[in-house]
């Protein structure tokens, strides 16, 4: 049983480079991971590549227009999910870094629209689901507040690898609570 009043120690950012968002037709191409604490120190990383065929990756790709955007991340995943890592292995070697980090407590999942992709998680990464909390951090949520509440936005690189968003994702979390500790207080 989780002890709800007991604050968390530890955050695992984690983000998913996806063919698509549709949980039933799209599969994953790219894992990373990075365990912090509340002051965002980097505790613990992990990042791998998902063994995938490259043919129902490209048909998955050029199925999905967002793609088209982003030729050069979008070879990059092709040609690294050649030599990737079967995703059993990729969730076994996640499962070791949650054990080591989190001390056998449930690790609160943090990143942007989290929520889908802990929908794949759930499809894909079941052992996984298993030792995450039922709480997540949502940046997305901090961004729906600052953008329609306060007019606050951020601007973040474009590069969708699943390191470098988990870092975006990071940063912005913490401009946002630095406007709160020293932005307007009106309401």
């Amino acid at each position: 049983m989780i002890d709800k009043k007991l604050p968390p120690e530890r955050l695992l950012w984690l983000d998913l480079e996806l063919t698509g968002i549709d949980v039933e037709t799209d599969i994953i191409l790219e894992v990373a991971a990075l365990v912090s604490d509340f002051n965002f120190v980097n505790l613990a990383e992990y990042q791998a590549a998902v063994s995938q065929n490259q043919a129902e990756v490209r048909e998955l790709m050029n199925a999905n227009a967002w793609w088209q955007n982003f030729p050069q991340t979008r070879q990059q995943l092709l040609d690294e999910v050649k030599n990737g890592k079967p995703l059993i292995t990729i969730e076994d070697e996640l499962i070791r870094l949650i054990d080591e980090q989190f001390k056998g407590k449930p690790a609160v999942l943090a990143g942007n629209s989290i929520h889908n992709d802990r929908s794949f998680i759930k499809k894909y990464l079941p052992r996984l689901e298993a030792k995450l909390h039922y709480r997540m951090l949502d940046v997305s949520s901090f961004k729906v507040l600052m953008q329609a509440k306060y007019g606050v936005t951020i601007d973040k690189p474009e590069i969708h690898r699943a390191k470098s968003d988990i870092q975006a994702s990071i940063e912005e979390l913490k401009y946002y609570l630095k406007w709160f500790k020293d932005g307007s207080t009106d309401s």
